[in-house]
């Protein structure tokens, strides 16, 4: 797509029946680099509470980080739409708190859609959202802020009931307003179903290629964070090993007295 990526744009990507791109980004530098590269969603993801702060779960992270994280993206972005993670207890404590703080990411900054985690129970919150004049992105079946009720990151709606629970979610969602909607952790079969019964485009993640578009933690995706990798999760490069590669060089360069060398002297 030529030009700055937009709500309405992203839409109809989904009835020309293209795929889109979308990478998780936390700060200036890595932004510039996606957004070069042509990817349509930077997603300033609540994941940062993983691979940026070292937490073991999303739920640390607050709304104050949030935002410093979503600005120094912005700053980096010219085409892409940027969507900034509402984190944990920044929209369920009530509406008028989801709304002043959905408000926030975009007044303070930059954002220009806020994505948040929950279906049916979420539905009155997406909406009031929405009716501000704000995009929200929607998020089913695997939510990784409720990782305590799911006992674990598990892969969701593999039982009868809970596959018609996530349906229901996906169409409350979508009736509220949302714009798109990320599907996580759920069997390829239901994740094609409900890309076919919404109207909005679903983005997968560990949902199988019959979504509308991808998403994926970019530490995750570079080799960059071991920790641990997802089965959905394929490594396009080795970032670690090339950094790490670089790092010794340096070591043994400057203990061997090679660097700095003539080149990088002033007279």
């Amino acid at each position: 797509m030529a030009g700055k990526v937009t709500v309405p744009e992203i839409m109809k990507m989904k009835q020309k029946r293209e795929r889109i791109t979308a990478l998780t980004a936390y700060d200036y530098s890595f932004a510039r680099v996606l957004d070069g590269a042509g990817v349509d969603i930077l997603l300033v993801g609540d994941s940062l509470g993983s691979v940026i702060q070292g937490h073991k779960s999303t739920l640390p992270v607050t709304l104050e980080e949030m935002i410093y994280h979503t600005k120094a993206v912005v700053r980096g972005t010219e085409r892409a739409l940027v969507v900034a993670d509402m984190p944990f207890l920044s929209f369920q404590v009530s509406l008028e708190e989801a709304k002043r703080n959905a408000g926030r990411f975009i007044q303070e900054a930059g954002a220009e859609a806020v994505k948040v985690e929950g279906g049916v129970v979420l539905s009155e919150t997406i909406k009031a959202i929405v009716q501000m004049g704000i995009p929200v992105m929607g998020h089913v079946g695997l939510t990784p802020q409720s990782i305590h009720r799911f006992g674990g990151y598990k892969v969701q709606g593999k039982e009868k009931e809970k596959r018609e629970m996530i349906i229901n979610d996906a169409l409350a969602v979508e009736g509220a307003g949302a714009f798109s909607l990320v599907l996580e952790g759920i069997p390829v079969d239901l994740a094609e179903e409900i890309t076919h019964r919404v109207s909005i485009p679903t983005i997968g993640i560990g949902a199988g290629l019959h979504c509308d578009g991808q998403v994926l933690v970019v530490h995750d995706m570079l080799g960059f964070f071991d920790m641990y990798t997802p089965k959905f999760v394929k490594k396009y490069a080795d970032l670690k090993g090339i950094i790490s590669k670089a790092v010794k060089t340096f070591v043994a360069e400057v203990r061997e007295g090679k660097f700095p060398g003539e080149e990088h002297s002033f007279h």
